[in-house]
C-alpha cells in the first residue's frame, strides 16, 4: 500500500531571509545608481566645504583640511541617512511593507535588511571621504586606536541617523516629502555648528548652542580623535548623543516596521 504524503511545513531561517532581502536591496542601490552617488557626494561636500574658506583659515593659522574633515564625513554620513529614509518611504508606499506581513517573514528582518544596506551605504561614502580628504591634506596622527575610534564613531552616528530616517520614511510613505524633512535641518544644524569655523567666531548670544548641538559634538570629538588629542572628558557629549539617538529612534523605527495597517 502506497504510503499517503505529507507535506513538510517549510522551516523558517531569519538569516536566509535577511541576506535574501539584504541582498534585495543592495542590487536596487546598485541598478538604481546610488553606490555612485555614495562615491561622488563626499567629493561635493569636500569641494563645497574646503575650497571657499581654506586661505581664510590659513591667515589664522588653522590647518583647514584637518579641521574641516569631521563635517565633511558627517554630512556624507547624513546623506546617506537621507537615502536610507527614501528607500524605507518607498517600500511604505509601493505596498512592500503590507506584503511582508503577508509572508513567513519574521518580524523585524526587513528592517534589518534595510539597516545593512545603510550600513553598506555609508561605509562606501566613509572610504571615499576618506580618500577625498587625503587628497586635499587630512591625515590621522592618533594613531591606530584613535583612527579606528574616528572610523566607529561615523559609523555608529551614520546608523543613528539612518534608524531616524528610516521612521520617518516609514511613517510618512512619500520619498520626495521624506528628503524635503530631512534635507532642511542637516543643513541648517551643519552651517550654524563647530564643522566650519571655531565656535568663538559665532556671535556670543549663539556661541551655547552652537558649541552643544549634536553636530558640533560629533565634529569637535572627531576633530580631536583624528588629532589624537582626545579624552574621555571631550568624548562623553558625543557619545551620548550617538547613544541617545538611537535609544529614541531605534524602538520607535521596530515598531514602525513590524505595526499593522
Amino acid at each position: 500500500m502506497a504510503r499517503s504524503g505529507r507535506h513538510r511545513r517549510p522551516t523558517l531561517s531569519g538569516t536566509q531571509q535577511w541576506l535574501a532581502l539584504s541582498g534585495r536591496s543592495l542590487h536596487t542601490m546598485w541598478t538604481s545608481g546610488q553606490f555612485l552617488i555614495a562615491v561622488l557626494a563626499p567629493a561635493i561636500f569636500t569641494i563645497g566645504f574646503y575650497l571657499p574658506l581654506r586661505l581664510v583659515m590659513q591667515f589664522q593659522g588653522i590647518d583647514y583640511a584637518q579641521f574641516v574633515m569631521p563635517i565633511i564625513v558627517l554630512q556624507a554620513m547624513a546623506f546617506t541617512a537621507i537615502s536610507a529614509a527614501g528607500r524605507a518611504a518607498y517600500e511604505a508606499s509601493n505596498g512592500m511593507n503590507d506584503r511582508f506581513q503577508t509572508m513567513p517573514i519574521m518580524a523585524g528582518v526587513p528592517l534589518m535588511s534595510r539597516m545593512t544596506a545603510a550600513l553598506v551605504h555609508c561605509t562606501i561614502s566613509l572610504i571615499a571621504a576618506l580618500v577625498y580628504g587625503y587628497m586635499i591634506g587630512f591625515r590621522f596622527s592618533g594613531g591606530t586606536q584613535n583612527t579606528l575610534l574616528f572610523l566607529g564613531m561615523s559609523l555608529a552616528i551614520a546608523m543613528a541617523l539612518s534608524l531616524m530616517g528610516d521612521l520617518i520614511g516609514t511613517l510618512s510613505k512619500s520619498p520626495e516629502m521624506t528628503s524635503q524633512a530631512l534635507t532642511l535641518p542637516q543643513l541648517i544644524l551643519g552651517m550654524f555648528s563647530a564643522g566650519f569655523v571655531p565656535v568663538a567666531q559665532f556671535p556670543s548670544w549663539s556661541q551655547a548652542f552652537v558649541r552643544n548641538q549634536p553636530i558640533s559634538q560629533f565634529a569637535i570629538s572627531m576633530r580631536n580623535i583624528a588629532d589624537g588629542t582626545i579624552t574621555m572628558h571631550m568624548l562623553t557629549p558625543a557619545l551620548l548623543w550617538c547613544v541617545g539617538l538611537a535609544l529614541v529612534f531605534g524602538p520607535l523605527t521596530i515598531w514602525a516596521s513590524v505595526r499593522r495597517g
